[in-house]
């Protein structure tokens, strides 16, 4: 064992000692004193200097401690919240239109019936979508698609009110319809005014108000993407001049307005184009100008008269073009025409020689359609939506082809709902 002498025991303590001051004021945990004079220059300026503690206009500091910028400058660190605009301009925008017109959009809701194990009849919950009062009457403009088979639609409005609706008339050809509901005695209904889709421009600002998911009344935002987009909705149904946009369309928005910057609605949204199923960026709806002419008509007669060719018409198809001969691969080839009808006399031709083709029979050596009303018709999408916006009685121009040579001929058109049903 190794012993130490007295120095060394003094001297090793008064090390350590040393060292645990040097941790302690190196921690914060002893604090030397100092003279006050050092900590508060301003303090040891004025007892030096009297006549600069003389009683004067303070200089504010800001939280850092500096001084405030000199008069008629203002920091950005001592502005008041309340002289900040707390929206832009085209926030201000977004929130308007929403405000004023959110009240004017539904929601749709419906029932279909199922048939259970038993063969009964089940009411079940169909789909859901969106819709816009246009009238303070309780008319309701929609897509076909939202009620399409429903036994029951109910119609939500903004105040959580729910009213039962019907079905006051449907055009598939422009998956339209209008819906009516009636409204309490003295309820004040907000309405959505039509604008115009005829000046359209890409580019410009649209808003869409609706329901996806059942998320009532959600607003998006976005532009034009593109104008005249033809969609084909069904096997025979071709929807002209739709609008291509890229604001957020979901499932559930379906029948919503698409709104301009005056709040002014200038479509349908209708559809859109997902591989996922939702939202990519490609949406379509109905231009206005479609929807306010069908809209009266559906309200007025509860149907869409529309005009038509009193004929039968096959679209040319290529084992028919070879076993024809025909001089031309598309358009619609003049099977048989009505006696004494707007087309036998406006000059068009039917076929003379017989054959079967699968359950029926075409008549060959008629005339073949080429264009109706400026419109080609190489097939029978074509056709209708040719004659989509034409009254019976209207006339238009109809171009054929007849022993391999190209004539114009002008035809009164029929009704279609009768031309068809004979």
């Amino acid at each position: 064992m190794k012993l130490y002498s007295r120095g060394q025991v003094i001297f090793f303590s008064l090390l350590s000692g040393l060292i645990v001051v040097m941790f302690a004021l190196g921690f914060g945990l002893l604090r030397l004193p100092f003279n006050k004079t050092e900590a508060d220059p301003a303090a040891a300026a004025s007892a030096e200097n009297p006549a600069a503690a003389a009683p004067g206009p303070s200089v504010p500091a800001n939280a850092q401690g500096q001084p405030a910028p000199a008069s008629g400058a203002v920091s950005p660190l001592l502005r008041n919240t309340a002289d900040i605009a707390p929206y832009t301009e085209d926030e201000r925008e977004n929130i308007s239109i929403y405000e004023q017109f959110n009240a004017a959009v539904v929601n749709i809701t419906t029932e279909t019936v199922a048939i259970n194990w038993f063969l009964e009849p089940v009411p079940q919950d169909g789909g859901s979508g969106s819709g816009s009062i246009i009238d303070i009457r309780g008319f309701v403009l929609t897509n076909n698609h939202v009620i399409e088979n429903a036994y029951k639609v109910y119609i939500n409005l903004a105040d959580g009110s729910q009213y039962e609706g019907s079905i006051v008339g449907t055009d598939p050809e422009n998956d339209i319809a209008v819906l009516k509901f009636t409204p309490p005695q003295g309820a004040e209904l907000r309405t959505i005014p039509y604008g115009t889709s005829d000046s359209l421009r890409v580019g410009q600002k649209v808003l869409a108000i609706g329901n996806p998911f059942a998320l009532e009344r959600t607003l998006t935002v976005g532009i034009v993407s593109g104008l005249g987009r033809p969609i084909q909705i069904s096997r025979q149904n071709i929807v002209r001049d739709m609008i291509q946009t890229d604001a957020s369309i979901n499932p559930g928005n379906s029948g919503g307005p698409l709104l301009d910057t005056q709040g002014r609605m200038i479509g349908i949204n209708t559809m859109i184009y997902s591989p996922s199923g939702g939202s990519v960026g490609i949406g379509f709806a109905v231009p206005v100008n479609t929807a306010k002419r069908v809209a009266a008509e559906l309200i007025q007669y509860g149907k869409v008269r529309r005009g038509w060719i009193d004929a039968t018409v096959v679209q040319v198809f290529p084992a028919l073009v070879r076993y024809a001969k025909l001089p031309v691969e598309t358009g619609l080839l003049v099977s048989r025409t009505r006696r004494s009808g707007l087309a036998e006399k406006a000059g068009i031709r039917q076929g003379t020689e017989a054959v079967r083709y699968g359950n029926g029979v075409i008549y060959l050596g008629g005339d073949i359609i080429i264009s109706v009303d400026g419109m080609k018709t190489n097939t029978l999408a074509d056709l209708y939506s040719a004659l989509e916006d034409n009254k019976p009685g209207e006339k238009v121009a109809v171009e054929i082809i007849r022993g391999g040579k190209t004539s114009a001929l002008e035809m009164t058109l029929a009704d279609r709902e009768e031309a068809l049903s004979q």
